[in-house]
């Protein structure tokens, strides 16, 4: 196949429009065909091929990575084959495929001004702290003026801001060193058990997890699997190596005779309320429907806690930049209105 990287927005329209067409009725391949009519001629080239090697049997998740699709997509495609509500998973991985484009995208625009602004002030800083701070502060102790507090702003700035720079560097360095040396020799578990830790990042992770675990596992018993079946079929997809680790331990242990909520209780991986869904999904006999209501929640969740967080992003840098604008300018204005009214 011709190789044209396909963008995670291109990606999740793409799958979202074939969910759509399937929907109606539409055979795959013909879904494939009407979308291409409607694309720029590279994507109508690489879904030709798609359809010819989904016509010598090419599984359509294979296609979809031939093609350098995002690897949660592709999972979504492959447990859609195996379960058959193709259609409903296709629209809900392309949901969450845009939702995070979209969230990242917003990260970025929220970001870009106040980047510009820091940029800026730095310049500025560098000017007064460098130029005019200096010949002010040796006119204004020539006149016996004591230095005012925003005069101690920037100097304390000019100090501790090298030092704050060398910590986040070392930082940085060591958590490559960690990440190369030790982090990618863990076995995949265990990665994941440390990234859920990280603050912040780690709860969003946590969600993400569940999310994907819960609704691929509901879908797959609303086809009539067992959750032995379902757990075989998460083993078997080699493309997510996490979830194909997490299944095959968590069948050894269901195995032994332990409960599947009992066992999901000691991972770190899940909300912690995610056992006590599959308990009572057990319990009434609904789990299928238990785990779908529970995983549109997580992302409920995670969407909130993400725009609470860029909400909070924002403020903090403005009042940082205003703080240290105001500063600059006082700590030169403030001793020149000392000296005006001395006149």
């Amino acid at each position: 196949m011709n190789r044209h990287k396909w963008s995670i927005n291109e990606q999740a329209n793409f799958l979202r429009r074939i969910g759509e067409l399937l929907a109606r009725g539409y055979p795959i391949a013909l879904a494939i065909e009407s979308i291409a009519l409607q694309l720029p001629s590279k994507r109508k080239e690489e879904l030709n091929d798609c359809l010819e090697e989904l016509k010598k049997g090419l599984p359509f998740h294979d296609a979809l990575n031939k093609l350098d699709f995002h690897k949660d997509l592709v999972g979504y495609v492959y447990f859609a084959e195996q379960h058959g509500c193709f259609a409903d998973a296709l629209l809900e991985g392309s949901d969450l495929a845009l939702l995070k484009d979209k969230d990242l995208h917003k990260l970025f625009k929220m970001l870009q001004y106040p980047a510009v602004l820091l940029v800026i002030t730095g310049f500025l800083f560098i000017f007064v702290e460098n130029t005019l701070l200096p010949r002010f502060t040796t006119l204004f102790s020539s006149l016996g003026l004591e230095a005012n507090f925003f005069m101690n702003v920037i100097y304390a700035f000019d100090r501790y801001f090298p030092v704050v720079i060398s910590v986040l560097l070392i930082t940085l360095f060591g958590g490559a060193a960690y990440y190369l040396l030790v982090f990618r020799k863990l076995s995949v578990l265990r990665q994941r058990a440390l990234l859920v830790r990280l603050p912040i990042v780690g709860r969003i992770l946590k969600l993400l997890f569940t999310h994907y675990f819960s609704i691929q596992l509901s879908f797959l018993l609303s086809g009539g699997l067992s959750v032995s079946e379902a757990l075989l079929l998460f083993e078997q997809n080699l493309r997510h190596p996490f979830y194909s680790h997490l299944a095959k331990m968590i069948k050894s242990k269901l195995i032994t005779g332990e409960r599947l909520e009992t066992i999901l209780t000691a991972l770190s991986f899940f909300e912690s309320e995610f056992p006590m869904i599959v308990k009572h999904g057990q319990e009434n006999g609904k789990l299928e429907q238990e785990l779908l209501f529970f995983s549109k929640h997580c992302i409920t969740n995670m969407e909130e806690m993400i725009e609470k967080r860029l909400s909070a992003i924002q403020p903090i840098l403005y009042v940082f930049i205003g703080f240290l604008v105001v500063s600059m300018y006082l700590a030169i204005l403030l001793p020149m209105f000392h000296l005006l009214d001395g006149i």
